[in-house]
């Protein structure tokens, strides 16, 4: 129920009372075929809103984590990561030489799929909008 509510398995596995390492559970949970045959019952297609607040996040999201992570003189311990919102994150490596290498999502992707979802700035219903702004400014010189 909560996977299906919140479509992420960490958040979802938090709600049910999983408190120590929530990430953790959620992976163990979506491995088991059981668990992900009532998910596929309950689900229902994603709405535009949600897909619209995912772009959002990984346009405008944070990446403060990720940095701190980067930076960290030691892995932190299990807790401690899941306590990071590491949203924009796509990959995390560990190179051999040692450090750690992390990639991000694309934020002009991102971007660029809001744009498309919620149509041209310069599309006829914003078009008196930015009439009026730029009036105004001409007004104010």
């Amino acid at each position: 129920m909560y996977y299906e509510k919140y479509r992420n398995g960490r958040e979802a596995a938090i709600n049910a009372g999983y408190k120590k390492l929530p990430g953790l559970a959620a992976l163990r949970l979506l491995l088991r075929e059981d668990v992900r045959s009532e998910i596929k019952k309950m689900s229902c297609p994603v709405s535009a809103e949600e897909i619209c607040a995912g772009y959002r996040r990984l346009a405008f999201g944070s990446v403060a984590d990720a940095v701190r992570l980067m930076y960290a003189d030691e892995m932190p311990d299990g807790e401690s990561l899941e306590k990071l919102d590491l949203f924009n994150v796509s990959d995390i490596k560990r190179p051999k030489g040692g450090g750690i290498e992390i990639k991000f999502f694309d934020r002009l992707k991102a971007l660029e799929h809001l744009e498309e979802m919620n149509g041209d700035l310069t599309s006829s219903s914003a078009a008196p909008f930015y009439d009026a702004l730029e009036h105004s400014a001409r007004a104010l010189r």
